[in-house]
């Protein structure tokens, strides 16, 4: 029997000097893949709390300037512990205008943090389609990213 289940998140797109902001997973269906920073929206939280909260808490910012920039959602498989699941992950983007703080490269697994290892500006043009989730690959597709068939990278 597939598991099915669906994940409400937020999530954060930063451009900085040509580069995305993106965290690494760990854990979940996008292990070892590259993502955009953000997550579950916590019980009593509004959307906004758990974007500054998880931007925190992946990267070190605190968000000073923000905009609404688009929902979307996909659908996966993946295994977990021996059974198929399906799951529908639906993402409210934020882009993130204006910040303070210094970036959190590493970070440790623990209570407040269960899915980044770290966050780094990464240059879309030498990131691969397979690189990234398949939540952050839609948002910017959504947002005027192509892959260039040759490489699979993005190009604008």
């Amino acid at each position: 029997m597939v598991k099915k289940f669906t994940h409400y998140g937020v999530y954060g797109l930063l451009f900085n000097e040509g580069k995305l902001l993106l965290i690494k997973k760990y854990g979940g269906p996008y292990n070892g893949k590259l993502d955009m920073p953000g997550g579950t929206i916590e019980f009593g939280e509004t959307p906004e709390q758990a974007l500054f909260r998880e931007i925190k808490e992946e990267v070190g910012f605190d968000i000073i300037d923000y905009n609404l920039v688009d929902v979307c959602s996909v659908q996966m498989e993946w295994e977990h512990k021996g059974n198929i699941e399906h799951g529908h992950h639906v993402a409210i983007i934020y882009q993130i205008n204006d910040y303070k703080n210094s970036l959190k490269k590493e970070n440790e697994i623990d209570s407040n943090n269960n899915d980044s290892l770290g966050a780094d500006f990464y240059d879309l043009s030498e990131l691969n389609k397979e690189d990234l989730s398949l939540i952050a690959t839609e948002a910017l597709l959504r947002r005027g990213f192509n892959f260039c068939s040759e490489n699979k990278s993005y190009i604008k």
